[in-house]
C-alpha cells in the first residue's frame, strides 16, 4: 500500500480452519470460521463440493454451512466458537483459533479461505469489484492521498458487477447514522442526471500530481441563468454532512470534481 494513504483503523477477529476428518483420510480444510470481536458476528465460508466424501458423509458436510451459521447467529460467534472447540471430534474438526487485523470482514475471510482451503478465483468485474488506497473522509477533506487498486473484494449480493463500480472505506462520523466510521461502501463512478440530494464522492486535487484529498458528502446546489445567453451557472456548491454535529460548507465550482456516486455500505 502506498504510503501516502491514511493509516487505516483496523478491528480486530478471531478465525479457526474448519476440517473434516473422514475415515481412511487425512484431515482436509474445508472452510473458515471468522468471527467479529465487536459486533459478534460471524462470517463463515465453506468448501462448495465434497466430492471426496461418500454420500452419506457428503449430505452431512453440506449442510454444515447453514447449520453453522444458525448456531453461531443464536448463540453469537464467540460462544458458539467456544462450543465448536469443546464438542467437536471426529468427522469435523476445527484447528486453535488465531487473532487477526481487519479492516473488511468479507475481504479477510477470502483472504482467509484462499490461505488455508483453496485458492480463490478472482472475476474482475465479474464476481469482484476493486478496492481502492483511498480513504473518503465523512468530514472536511482527508489528506492528500493516493487512490490505486488495492485489491479486489467480492461483490455484494445482490449486485451485479461492472467496470463503473468499485469499493472504498470511508472514515469519519459526519455522514452516520447512515454511513458509519470505517465502513467499506459501494461508489459509482460518473453519476448521470441531477446531482442534487445525492450522496457523492467529491475530489480536489492534490500538491502532487497523483495525489488528491476526498470527501464524502450531500451535494446541495444553486444556478442562476445568464441574462444574454441564457445558460446555467452554479451560484453556490454546498457539501453536507448527514450528522446534525458536523456543520456543511460552501465550495468553488472550479475548485472541485465529483467522482463518483455513493450506493451503498457494504459492511
Amino acid at each position: 500500500m502506498p504510503a501516502s494513504v491514511i493509516p487505516f483503523p483496523t478491528c480486530r477477529g478471531v478465525y479457526a480452519v474448519l476440517q473434516a476428518a473422514l475415515p481412511g483420510q487425512p484431515p482436509r480444510n474445508i472452510g473458515i470460521y471468522l468471527a467479529d470481536l465487536a459486533a459478534g458476528k460471524p462470517w463463515i465460508r465453506m468448501f462448495p463440493v465434497y466430492d471426496f466424501a461418500g454420500p452419506d458423509e457428503a449430505e452431512v458436510l453440506e449442510l454444515l454451512e447453514e447449520d453453522i451459521r444458525r448456531h453461531a447467529s443464536r448463540m453469537g460467534a464467540i460462544a458458539f466458537l467456544d462450543w465448536l472447540e469443546d464438542t467437536l471430534s471426529n468427522l469435523l474438526r476445527v484447528s486453535d483459533r488465531k487473532t487477526v487485523p481487519v479492516d473488511s470482514f468479507a475481504r479477510v475471510l477470502e483472504q482467509l479461505y484462499s490461505e488455508h482451503v483453496e485458492p480463490v478465483a478472482v472475476g474482475k468485474y465479474t464476481t469482484h469489484l476493486p478496492l481502492y488506497t483511498l480513504r473518503a473522509a465523512a468530514g472536511r477533506l482527508g489528506e492528500d492521498m493516493e487512490s490505486v487498486e488495492e485489491d479486489w473484494v467480492p461483490a455484494p449480493d445482490g449486485v451485479r458487477p461492472g467496470p463503473d463500480l468499485f469499493v472504498a472505506h470511508v472514515v469519519g462520523r459526519s455522514m452516520e447514522p447512515r454511513i458509519p466510521d470505517g465502513s467499506l461502501n459501494l461508489f459509482r463512478f460518473h453519476p448521470v442526471g441531477s446531482r442534487e440530494g445525492k450522496i457523492l464522492l467529491i475530489e480536489r486535487r492534490g500538491v502532487l500530481g497523483d495525489t488528491a484529498r476526498y470527501t464524502v458528502k450531500r451535494y446541495r446546489s444553486q444556478k442562476t441563468e445568464d441574462e444574454r445567453t441564457g445558460e446555467w451557472a452554479h451560484k453556490t456548491i454546498r457539501l453536507e454532512p448527514l450528522n446534525r454535529e458536523f456543520e456543511a460548507w460552501n465550495v468553488e465550482p472550479n475548485d472541485f470534481s465529483v467522482i463518483a456516486e455513493w450506493l451503498l455500505v457494504i459492511e
